[in-house]
């Protein structure tokens, strides 16, 4: 299994670094080579206000990419998956939860770019400040309906019938000084066999989700843990500190997107900010200013998952309870329990099984 575990989670790196480095090289070629600007007044040939224009320019370079890669998603989202018998999608599930998600995407997504669209005009280099704002309210916004509006669009969310689970998530909650009034399972199984948990929302939306691929194949002990380490996260409050952390590397990310955007306009032959056409290298150094910011915030993260799995283990003295419930969810998960430090160094956003166990096995 292990070794079945670490081909499957090589693969999908290897799609995912090579995906990555294609669409930044062929959005830089396009840009390069004046292919954005000829775009650009192809569409306003058709309309005059900007705001269309945009619209127009976004809309057929989504249709463009997502042809170019529907053979890579395909291959990695349904063929991999069932290869190494991680789904239960057929291939017409997949296709309409990929439509939905695309939907969804849309629905959140062209707004904000009008929306910054809009502060773009507004104010001019000093975009990146009152758009950092609006990014943080977003997504606080986000966060409070993510749990009631947008995952019903994927999963059917049921209270859970397990009187005995939800009292002991109850009682975990006291302890964190957390109000627990119900605890939800959601149907992971009509696609996955992966097993998940989740503790979502903001404020009166906060919501306990438990996976019925959880629910099914472990026992109350073991899911009582599991969610523990949810709490720690609350008890810890990484919650808030997530959030401030994140506004935080927003805004410095959006900072030095903008700089840099400003500073090389020129050397693709942009005269404007506002230029439709030059909007692709806003892109383009966000993904570099991204993979250069990617380990300091997994690293942060990993010390949050540290920290929430000591507080499980205090919290409901099974410690090897914990270790087997972290071993049987990699393996369901099929994980790779040991990968290579670098990898997960940069790539991890939690600790790998192999550090955590051993984490958890040197505590007093």
């Amino acid at each position: 299994m292990s070794n079945q575990a670490k081909k499957y989670n090589n693969i999908k790196l290897t799609i995912s670094i090579t995906k990555g480095i294609i669409s930044f090289l062929l959005l830089f070629l396009f840009v390069y080579y004046g292919y954005s600007k000829q775009l650009e007044n192809f569409i306003r040939a058709f309309f005059t206000n900007n705001y269309l224009v945009l619209l127009a320019y976004t809309f057929i370079l989504g249709i463009i990419s997502t042809i170019i890669f529907f053979p890579v998603d395909f291959y990695s989202e349904f063929i991999l998956e069932h290869k190494y018998k991680l789904s239960n999608q057929t291939f017409n599930r997949w296709l309409w939860e990929n439509v939905k998600e695309g939907l969804v995407g849309l629905s959140i997504g062209l707004p904000l770019l009008m929306i910054f669209y809009f502060v773009l005009n507004k104010f001019s280099t000093l975009w990146w400040l009152p758009f950092g704002i609006i990014m943080f309210l977003f997504s606080v916004i986000l966060a409070q309906i993510l749990p009631v509006l947008i995952l019903p669009l994927f999963y059917k969310i049921t209270p859970i019938d397990n009187e005995d689970l939800k009292q002991r998530i109850i009682k975990l909650g006291e302890l964190a000084n957390l109000k627990v009034e119900n605890v939800f399972k959601f149907d992971m199984s009509k696609n996955t066999k992966k097993g998940n948990a989740a503790f979502t929302g903001l404020g009166k939306t906060k919501r306990i989700l438990l996976g019925d691929t959880l629910l099914d194949n472990f026992s109350n002990d073991e899911i009582e843990t599991v969610i523990a380490h949810e709490m720690g996260h609350y008890k810890k409050k990484h919650i808030f500190k997530n959030i401030i952390i994140g506004t935080l590397f927003s805004f410095l990310t959006f900072y030095l997107i903008a700089k840099l955007y400003e500073i090389t306009l020129s050397w693709f032959g942009f005269s404007s900010i506002l230029q439709i056409s030059a909007l692709p290298l806003l892109v383009l150094w966000g993904s570099i200013v991204g993979l250069i910011l990617t380990p300091l915030s997994n690293s942060i993260s990993r010390k949050f998952e540290y920290e929430a799995d000591k507080y499980a283990v205090l919290v409901t003295n099974k410690k090897e309870v914990f270790i087997n419930t972290l071993e049987k969810l990699t393996e369901q998960n099929l994980g790779d329990k040991e990968p290579h430090p670098l990898v997960e160094w940069f790539f991890y956003s939690h600790p790998s099984i192999k550090n955590r166990i051993a984490a958890l096995n040197n505590l007093n």
